[in-house]
């Protein structure tokens, strides 16, 4: 009886089995058209490169103007009311502060100025009309600013009553909330 001098014969198995595995992979994935990482955005034009060497350009159409237009007031007055956000948080951090950054007059000028403020985007919110298909989307950002505007007089009449804070506190946490829920409807 002839003895075998390997006393493992099948440990060279695996290996050629994960080479063969990356030889096929290769040669595969070679053969995959190309792909882009890039998003093709309205208006642009998209290049293509075909296997044989041939390019093919196609273009997207533009936006109707009038979506456009209010998609573009839309992210203004998103980018508003965040600044309204940090404006607000920051006066009232400042106020409760010890010892207190921003004293009682200033904070009140302050919350005053972001109350009033979000009432205008309010307004200019009120001015666009949704185009077709984002009507659901427009009652969700108009209930958001809403909320937002409610939750700043709410916060000023916390501020200037004789409660210790609990109501001016709520009242902002309100804001960045509703923002917050403006800011996630915008960006979706």
């Amino acid at each position: 009886m002839a003895m075998n001098t390997d006393p493992k014969p099948g440990r060279w198995i695996l290996p050629l089995v994960v080479l063969g595995m990356i030889a096929f992979t290769y040669f595969f994935v070679r053969e995959l058209p190309g792909a882009s990482p890039d998003t093709t955005l309205p208006g642009a034009a998209a290049t293509t490169t075909l296997p044989d060497d041939t390019t093919t350009t196609t273009t997207t159409p533009p936006l109707d103007p009038a979506v456009q237009a209010y998609l573009d007031e839309i992210d203004e007055i998103n980018a508003e009311l965040q600044l309204l956000r940090t404006d607000l948080v920051t006066a009232n951090t400042g106020f409760d502060a010890s010892p207190r950054q921003i004293e009682y007059p200033d904070a009140v000028t302050r919350f005053t100025t972001v109350r009033d403020q979000t009432a205008a985007l309010l307004v200019r919110f009120d001015a666009q009309t949704a185009p077709e298909g984002l009507e659901a989307n427009h009652a969700n950002l108009r209930t958001a600013l809403d909320a937002a505007a409610q939750a700043a007089s709410n916060a000023l009449a916390g501020l200037t009553s004789s409660d210790p804070g609990t109501v001016r506190r709520a009242g902002v946490q309100a804001y960045v909330d509703a923002a917050g829920v403006f800011e996630t409807e915008v960006t979706s």
